[in-house]
């Protein structure tokens, strides 16, 4: 057995084209492990460190074929991003609420909260309530050059015995401006445990366009600059494809490389059509939500 887990590298230009070489890298130089999720007769996972850099994350092709969802998932991933299911959270002090532990977006704009029932009612309660995306964009605006506009999830006093906390761990940017007085908003984005086939093309794909529509807006917003999107540098401590998902992932691309076309596998992202349909699914998701709602 290996004594070390492998750190693989990949830089591409776009997202498509970086998902498909770490995927592919990971399956070639993975090492096997066991997880705490695996069943009986489950085949051991791939895995490694991953650090993926993509140099022009909002340029075509942005979207490949090969992972588990369709547009409308791309689309409901993004509005979660936003804070749609923020409401989602259950009750920390409710044993018999089964709703989710957290939201990515309620730990980055309402960090330190959690759900409490106060005279039966539930409520937002905790010792403090930071929103860090705020936060992140007023640094940014004052001193594009710092290195101190980052944002976490982790929270030690809930995280530590929780039976799912947050995979995503931090966010941190930096911005450069170029000759023509163009803002480039670089990020590095860690998670510690991403689910290579099952989950991180939708993290990647919802956290460019978190990026692009949140953070560097929210700065366009407030100094008049023209901010665009520099490299994104995606670091996963665990960036793994469990060994149930081997066979599915080996039937939907690595078996296919050969076969068909790149640009077979992929979509762009900026053409009308697929643009169309991601605009479309907004009112999908919305009524998606509404019903959950409705029934918890």
């Amino acid at each position: 057995m290996p004594s070390n887990i492998p750190v693989i590298s990949v830089t591409e230009k776009t997202l498509a084209e970086a998902y498909e070489k770490a995927l592919i890298e990971l399956y070639e130089k993975g090492t096997r492990f066991k997880t705490q999720y695996d069943k009986p007769g489950d085949p051991l996972s791939i895995d490694s460190t991953m650090n993926i850099t993509i140099l022009e994350p909002w340029t075509d092709p942005m979207i490949h074929r090969a992972f588990p969802g369709g547009i409308d998932n791309l689309k409901e991933y993004t509005m979660e991003l936003s804070g749609a299911k923020d409401h989602w959270v259950k009750n920390m002090n409710d044993e018999k609420d089964t709703r989710w532990e957290y939201t990515y977006h309620g730990r980055l704009a309402n960090y330190g909260a959690w759900k409490e029932l106060i005279d039966g009612k539930s409520q937002q309660a905790g010792l403090f309530n930071i929103n860090q995306v705020e936060i992140v964009i007023d640094k940014l605006c004052k001193q594009p050059f710092t290195r101190q506009a980052q944002m976490i999830t982790w929270m030690p006093n809930i995280d530590n015995t929780c039976f799912d906390p947050p995979c995503l761990q931090s966010l941190w940017y930096r911005i450069l401006e170029d000759e023509d007085g163009t803002w480039w908003l670089n990020s590095n984005i860690r998670f510690r445990s991403n689910d290579a086939w099952g989950a991180s093309f939708m993290n990647m794909f919802g956290f460019i366009n978190f990026n692009k529509n949140i953070i560097a807006a929210g700065v366009e917003n407030k100094t008049g600059k023209k901010v665009e999107l520099g490299r994104l540098n995606w670091q996963a401590d665990s960036y793994h494809i469990y060994g149930k998902d081997i066979e599915n992932a080996k039937q939907m691309l690595f078996d296919r490389i050969n076969e068909i076309s790149f640009e077979e596998r992929t979509f762009n992202f900026h053409d009308e059509f697929i643009k169309e349909m991601f605009d479309d699914a907004e009112a999908v998701v919305k009524m998606k939500i509404e019903t959950y709602d409705s029934s918890h």
